[in-house]
């Protein structure tokens, strides 16, 4: 496991202390997060953090620095439900509790099914 990616593993970790549903998994060649059975966040191999976030929010959130549309494969885009988060863009623990707090919410508006 590349040391960026621990870091960030731990530094989740922290963040989602106390969290009564948390599950980490091994999936999309990172570490998810997931909480009621659903992906928040994973912390990728470089370092980068995938986000689940709103997709009506997709065009505004794509536009920051440091944020990208993420792929599963070649031309395989993950769709407008999912951004990654470059390693610089979530350096401080302010930007990363910004995005795990906005995927958090969303994951728990999004109905179970």
């Amino acid at each position: 496991m590349d040391t960026k990616q621990t870091e960030l593993i731990e530094r989740l970790r922290r963040l989602f202390d106390g969290e009564p549903s948390l599950r980490e998994v091994s999936i999309f060649g990172g570490r998810s997060f997931m909480v009621d059975g659903k992906i928040v966040v994973a912390a990728m191999k470089a370092g980068d953090l995938l986000v689940r976030i709103p997709p009506e929010l997709h065009p505004e959130l794509i536009a920051q620095s440091g944020v990208s549309q993420p792929h599963m494969g070649a031309g395989r885009s993950m769709g407008p439900g999912w951004i990654s988060v470059s390693g610089p863009a979530i350096e401080t623990d302010q930007r990363l509790r910004f995005w795990v707090a906005l995927a958090l919410d969303h994951v728990r508006a999004t109905p179970k099914g």
